[in-house]
């Protein structure tokens, strides 16, 4: 897709709100504006009712009922509330460790690094293959009746790796751990109507699935809710565990956007999204210039996602250079203004020249072919350029 002159390939950061969804979310701007929680009158019951389709939208996306989501601002809230309302809540218990993946979000390392220092909680990351995927006999090793939870992300947001979510969930269950699950790259990467019954916690975000941003859930398997500690006290809304007032229109556009991605299309959209990506990594490998693709074989990952290494090359060259032509990431992150290599490159052993040669680019479901070719035309572009000026700077 093009946002005027800008071809977009970061739908891994954020994707646009559907039209279908704004419009679906605008008479509760305007219009049915109540108060979820204003049980006295007909405009609170009327919000009250849209909040509960949306949940229950929500629920048969992800196979679970509507009444075991909570709301949220996000995946990363979702992701704290899970990890810490966890943690705080089994403070003082016997279960006193906690396994996270290396290549998971940040929010997730840094809400554990939390754990760590303020209650005493032992954080393991347990490590990836080359692929990314979390090594079953590893996991499997270190699963022991001390474990609280483990946490382990279905789709890599960086590299795009799927993981076996039914056979690390029945490792992590048969020890008695909770499994809390990051699924928010999961709406446009692979089909999610069953996930719920693999986790017992799962994340979502509206604004990886063409909803608007602002809002996500939290899954809690029936029973789990008592082992939560909210993060946010007031009203006692959300049985307790997420107080303040619900935003309608957002949670309307989250219900509608997984109405949309559980569509009857969906599937063959996701196929067609793999053949875009395949058709655009195929032409970068064609081009005169050394290129490795990070991470797993394409049927194994997300099907808008390629994670590209130009070997020789600086990401954040290539990107400033495609500008204002081409939206894509850098596989690195910046933190409190100090740059770092990707952690994700670096679990899965990438050298730290390779890690800062790679860029993430991520069709979405509006990606056309000619954006594709027209990609690639300007990426080859950027590169001739970028070659002969390092070899004016060598000479």
């Amino acid at each position: 897709m093009r946002i005027g002159k800008t071809i977009y390939l970061d739908h891994q950061a954020t994707t646009p709100v559907d039209r279908r969804v704004l419009a679906k979310m605008h008479p509760y701007f305007i219009d049915s504006f109540g108060n979820p929680h204003s049980s006295d009158h007909s405009l609170g019951w009327e919000a009250a009712r849209a909040i509960e389709e949306a949940a229950a939208c929500i629920g048969r996306f992800i196979g679970a009922d509507y009444d075991e989501l909570t709301f949220t601002s996000g995946a990363t809230e979702s992701n704290n509330l899970a990890l810490l309302g966890l943690g705080r809540r089994a403070a003082w218990g016997e279960r006193r460790r906690i396994l996270v993946s290396a290549i998971e979000h940040k929010c997730v390392l840094a809400a554990s690094r939390i754990l760590t220092e303020q209650y005493g909680f032992t954080v393991e990351q347990l490590p990836v293959d080359p692929d990314g995927f979390v090594i079953l006999p590893v996991l499997e090793e270190a699963l022991d009746s001390d474990v609280l939870a483990v946490s382990i992300m279905a789709v890599n947001n960086e590299i795009g790796t799927i993981q076996d979510i039914k056979g690390i969930s029945e490792c992590v269950r048969s020890c008695g751990a909770i499994f809390h699950c990051d699924a928010a790259q999961t709406p446009l990467g692979i089909p999610v109507n069953s996930i719920a019954r693999h986790t017992d916690i799962l994340s979502l975000s509206a604004h990886k699935m063409y909803g608007p941003k602002g809002v996500g859930i939290l899954f809690l398997t029936r029973g789990l809710e008592n082992q939560i500690e909210p993060q946010i006290y007031g009203g006692g809304q959300q049985n307790g565990l997420r107080s303040g007032t619900v935003p309608v229109p957002l949670c309307v556009g989250m219900g509608e956007a997984a109405k949309m991605i559980f569509g009857p299309d969906a599937e063959g959209k996701r196929a067609m999204l793999r053949r875009r990506r395949d058709a655009f990594v195929e032409k970068l490998e064609e081009l005169p210039w050394p290129t490795i693709v990070n991470g797993p074989k394409a049927e194994a990952r997300h099907p808008g996602n390629a994670n590209i290494c130009f070997s020789g090359f600086s990401a954040h060259d290539i990107l400033h250079m495609l500008q204002p032509h081409l939206s894509a990431s850098t596989g690195s992150a910046c933190t409190s203004g100090i740059p770092e290599t990707s952690h994700v490159l670096n679990a899965i052993g990438l050298e730290w020249n390779k890690a800062e040669s790679s860029v993430r680019f991520s069709l979405g479901f509006g990606t056309s072919d000619e954006d594709v070719e027209d990609a690639v035309e300007l990426i080859d572009g950027v590169l001739e350029k970028l070659s002969k000026v390092d070899i004016a700077d060598r000479t």
